[in-house]
Formats: structure tokens, sequence, C-alpha cells
């Protein structure tokens, strides 16, 4: 098989062409097993498959949460609404306690599912994958769930270094 060629471009255009896929925002949440509530935010969200149900997402090799997640057997992918740009701004930068305030619900598998979600994904950490600087998570999803009134709920949208919601044509 041939290998790739080296890239002709340097990390600030790579960056700054991946910035203009729009994506869904996310927090993905899990519990340590000190019972510690972990979550942080995720743009890397996507389906995989549809029989069996998987859904992927990626996180830095260098968090600090890497260890937790990798480890735990469960987690929830929370899709997050635009109304929700506090809880994204708020598991991508504090420090501490990030759910000090944070409304939630325990999943069947004790994770916490966020209060207002857009939608959520109940998942076993079925395989890892470590690529360059960050790690594949696949997850196998156990539960799903649907805020009541999505249809007319703008999610939360990150594209060229801001966040936007969206509305249907």
């Amino acid at each position: 098989m041939k290998r790739a060629s080296p890239p002709n471009f340097d990390q600030t255009a790579f960056k700054q062409a991946l910035s203009q896929f729009a994506t869904g925002v996310t927090v993905i949440t899990t519990r340590a097993e000190s019972g510690q509530l972990i979550g942080i935010t995720a743009s890397s969200f996507n389906s995989v498959s549809l029989n069996p149900p998987l859904v992927l997402w990626s996180l830095a090799t260098r968090s600090a949460s890497m260890p937790v997640f990798r480890a735990n057997s469960h987690y929830v992918v929370n899709v997050l609404a635009a109304s929700q740009l506090d809880l994204c701004k708020r598991f991508a930068t504090v420090k501490g306690d990030r759910f000090e305030g944070v409304s939630h619900a325990q999943g069947d598998t004790g994770m916490p599912v966020l209060d207002g979600a857009l939608a959520w994904f109940e998942c076993h950490n079925r395989s890892r994958y470590e690529e360059g600087d960050h790690v594949i998570f696949v997850g196998e999803v156990e539960r799903c769930g649907v805020h009541d009134n999505a249809a007319e709920i703008a999610p939360l949208v990150f594209q060229n270094g801001q966040f936007h919601g969206l509305k249907p044509f």
C-alpha cells in the first residue's frame, strides 16, 4: 500500500481549513471511580453505524480527563442546544467542579445526562484508537433520547472560531 505524501501546508493553514467545517457541539460526561462527575466540550462527534448503533468522538491525548474516559465502561454524549452556550464554555474552560450548579439527571448506567440537551446518547465505551495527538472513542449506544421540543430548538454550532444557532431554510 502506498504511504501518504508529506503535508504541503503548516499547522495554521490546516486549522484554518478545518475551521470552515461547521460542527455541532457536545458535552461528553462520565463518572470517575471516585464518584466525581467529569465532563468536556467536544465538537468531534459523529455517527458511525446504525446496526449496531455506534458513534465516535475524539479527545486530545494530553487531556487531564483522558485516564477516566479511557478506563470507564460508559459515557454520555450530550448534544447542546444554542441556548446552552454557557454550558459549552463551562465544560471547555472551567477548572475545578464543572458540574457545580449544573442541572442533570443520572442515566441508567449512573452517568450524567445534562438537562435541556437537544439529544443524548448513553454509550458503552466499545473501543479506542490512538491516532496522532488524539484518541478516537467509539461508543455503542445503549440508550438515547431527544428533547421534547427538539424540532423547535436550534442546535449549537461551531464554525470559523464562532458559535452559531441554526434556523431551517
